[in-house]
């Protein structure tokens, strides 16, 4: 049976929406943890909480007017997003570093890491099937946005762990730099949609 576009856009609408409320629960979450262990991966888990919150706002913004002309901005937008998020992660993992910055212990972080991965995961893939149905660019690129969230929250969970476990205090930082390559190949493909729409 064929779900109405209406009924899509506001399954759409409900994903981003949940996906908004747990990053805003988690930028407060990661940036106590973070400043309480100085951990590279955890402020930067933070950042990376803000850019999915901004590529959530833009969907939002898009499927609010969904066959209107929103659509190529949304794509430019959620790709420059992930350049960002590289760019960020890039120069705070090099700088953490060549300082040695060791972090603590972080319970709080390595429980919120793990719920965030499990979380972000679920909710990527919902977005995605809902935006193959729905036949949207926009929210199809979003759930890859939220995707690579699921992946960093595994890193930076890894790094976290080995840390604490290990006492590895070059894992947290080194965590930031996995994402990397799927946000960049994904900005890439952001990018891509947003010339073709041109």
């Amino acid at each position: 049976m064929r779900v109405p576009p209406q009924n899509l856009v506001r399954r759409g609408l409900r994903l981003e929406y949940a996906t908004l409320a747990w990053n805003v629960v988690g930028v407060v979450v990661l940036a106590v943890s973070a400043l309480g262990a100085r951990s590279v991966a955890l402020a930067g888990f933070g950042f990376d909480s803000l850019v999915e919150i901004g590529a959530s706002t833009v969907v939002v913004w898009e499927l609010r007017d969904v066959y209107g002309s929103r659509r190529r901005r949304a794509l430019g937008l959620i790709g420059a997003s992930f350049i960002v998020l590289c760019v960020y992660l890039v120069v705070l993992t090099v700088t953490l570093l060549l300082r040695h910055v060791h972090p603590h212990h972080s319970p709080a972080g390595i429980t919120w890491t793990a719920l965030t991965a499990v979380a972000m995961f679920t909710l990527a893939y919902a977005k995605a099937r809902t935006g193959r149905t729905l036949n949207n660019p926009v929210l199809i690129t979003e759930g890859r946005v939220t995707f690579v969230d699921g992946l960093l929250a595994s890193a930076v969970l890894l790094g976290l762990a080995a840390n604490s476990l290990w006492g590895w205090w070059w894992a947290d930082p080194a965590a930031g730099l996995v994402i990397i390559y799927y946000a960049l190949r994904e900005a890439r493909e952001a990018l891509s949609h947003y010339r073709a729409a041109s």
